[in-house]
């Protein structure tokens, strides 16, 4: 069997693996000369338990995302191999709630308890698949003492440690994009823009063009795990979305603390438009910062065309604006000076979820992500990861999904 997979990013890879491993002959399409160098890049990597969507007090995006997390590292494991730096995580997140969340304080702490509750259940009795964190253990509520230690106390009203962590996917990435390139079954079609997919009796012609030409190949069955095209594909073929989404684009701060500078705890700030802070294992720290960062949104079918790495004044323009608002609520960043962080490295990409309104709004969809995962038309099939935690546990349910209709 041979199945043309539409998208090089961490879905479309991942995908590729787990069909290459069940013996399927796997071409993948991207438009970018490297895979894995958008979207999938160019977050925080957070491996998602479930503590960041109280906004959906149904516990359904909660459910949904530890399926995925308990998925990850197995799945990096059996491909990339035990001791891959892929696996190596961020110290362990602190969630964080402000004075200005959407919902009361102590309706999110109640929120916090359930998710574990639903955790420890699917941890028990079995050895850790979550990068050997404890999932026994509960959130542990931070005293007064350590929250104003570490946060301004008048906007940090509440705080919890978790087990929850996130991989670097700069690393994971390069870890991806040696695997593919070294796997007899998978290929690469790279510079190819897919133009189209089309049903035929008993293949699915792919369309597509590159630097040459026109490209025109046929396959048992095609994979859309496109990320800023895969609505606009999915309607071309039938597949109708027949709701509202939204394309946000974020950026996101990374940058290398000065030597004798503290840390800040890794840290997310809840409920609404706010930010966090990773920080990962080899000295690396991430920041964003809602309002700072989200730069863009778009209702189209098709996004545009943004930039992954922005170019100045805007890069500039996040990473002041972002410090700014993070000294406000994390002193240990009080320090730090945009003009000291000549190396601070600006990144993002498009954010596709759907909802008609974005969380500024409490009601709004996209604080519920459980309506998403795999759909298929014929010999066609569409991946909606929702979050960069699901991709390993989708690709495991397509690739099972295409096996059982040969």
């Amino acid at each position: 069997m041979r199945v043309g997979l539409l998208g090089g990013g961490l879905q479309g890879c991942s995908t590729a693996l787990a069909l290459a491993d069940r013996g399927v002959e796997v071409t993948i399409f991207d438009l970018n000369r490297e895979l894995v160098t958008r979207a999938g890049a160019a977050n925080e990597g957070k491996i998602h338990l479930g503590y960041m969507y109280a906004g959906d007090p149904s516990l359904l995006t909660a459910k949904t995302m530890m399926t995925g997390a308990l998925a990850f590292e197995p799945f990096l494991k059996r491909h990339l191999g035990e001791a891959s730096p892929a696996l190596k995580t961020s110290a362990a997140t602190t969630y964080v709630i402000h004075r200005d969340a959407q919902h009361p304080v102590a309706e999110i702490a109640d929120y916090l308890s359930a998710v574990h509750g639903l955790i420890a259940e699917r941890a028990a009795g079995r050895p850790s698949t979550y990068f050997a964190m404890d999932l026994m253990a509960p959130p542990r509520r931070l005293s007064d003492a350590e929250r104003e230690a570490e946060f301004n106390p008048v906007l940090a009203v509440d705080a919890y440690e978790t087990a929850e962590v996130a991989i670097d996917p700069t690393v994971v990435a390069d870890a991806l994009r040696r695997c593919i390139a070294a796997h007899p079954l998978i290929e690469t079609r790279l510079g190819c823009e897919v133009l189209d997919a089309v049903e035929e009796i008993d293949h699915v012609l792919v369309v597509g063009r590159d630097s040459g030409g026109l490209v025109r190949e046929r396959f048992d069955q095609v994979v859309n795990a496109l990320w800023n095209g895969r609505l606009a594909l999915n309607e071309a073929v039938g597949l109708k979305t027949g709701r509202a989404w939204i394309h946000r684009l974020k950026y996101g701060v990374s940058f290398r603390f000065p030597k004798d500078a503290t840390r800040p705890r890794s840290a997310t700030f809840i409920l609404g438009p706010f930010g966090e802070v990773v920080n990962y294992h080899d000295g690396l720290t991430y920041l964003t910062w809602y309002p700072t960062c989200l730069l863009a949104l778009s209702r189209e079918i098709a996004p545009p065309d943004w930039a992954t790495y922005p170019g100045e004044p805007v890069r500039s323009e996040v990473i002041a604006g972002t410090l700014k608002a993070m000294k406000e609520i994390v002193p240990a960043l009080g320090e730090l000076d945009p003009e000291t962080l000549p190396e601070a490295l600006v990144k993002g990409g498009v954010i596709v979820a759907w909802g008609a309104t974005d969380i500024y709004d409490p009601l709004s969809e996209l604080h519920r992500r459980y309506e998403i995962g795999v759909t298929t038309k014929g010999r066609f099939h569409s991946i909606d990861p929702g979050k960069l935690t699901m991709a390993p546990y989708f690709a495991e349910e397509c690739a099972g999904r295409i096996l059982g209709n040969t």
